[in-house]
C-alpha cells in the first residue's frame, strides 16, 4: 500500500514540474519568465539611452521590448529626433529590431 502512495505522489509531482515548465515557455504571443527579463533589461537600457541624449525628450517617447523588438511610441518635436531615438534603441545590445511609431507635433 505505501508502494502505491509514493507512485501516486511521484505522478503527481512529475505533472506539476512538466506543468510549471510548459507554464513557462513563451509562445508567440506571450513571454517567458527569461525572455521578459530580457526584454525589461532592454527597455532599461532604451530609456538610458534616450534621456543622456540631449537631442531626445525620453519623457515624451514610450519604449515598450517584446522578444527583443523595441516599440518606440509618443510625440517628438522634430523628425531628426524621432530617427535619432531609434538609432539609440538599434545601438543597444540585444535589440533585435525597432518599430517607429512616434509622431510630430
Amino acid at each position: 500500500m505505501k508502494h502505491l502512495n509514493t507512485k501516486y505522489l511521484s505522478a503527481f509531482f512529475l505533472a506539476i514540474a512538466l506543468a510549471s515548465t510548459v507554464g513557462c515557455s513563451s509562445t508567440p504571443q506571450r513571454e517567458g519568465v527569461g525572455q521578459y527579463f530580457d526584454d525589461s533589461v532592454i527597455t532599461g537600457k532604451v530609456k538610458a539611452a534616450l534621456v543622456e541624449d540631449p537631442t531626445t525628450k525620453a519623457t515624451e517617447i514610450n519604449v515598450e521590448t517584446f522578444k527583443g523588438i523595441v516599440q518606440l511610441s509618443g510625440f517628438v518635436s522634430s523628425q531628426a529626433a524621432a530617427n535619432r531615438a531609434v538609432d539609440l534603441a538599434r545601438g543597444v545590445g540585444g535589440v533585435k529590431g525597432v518599430n517607429n511609431v512616434m509622431r510630430l507635433k
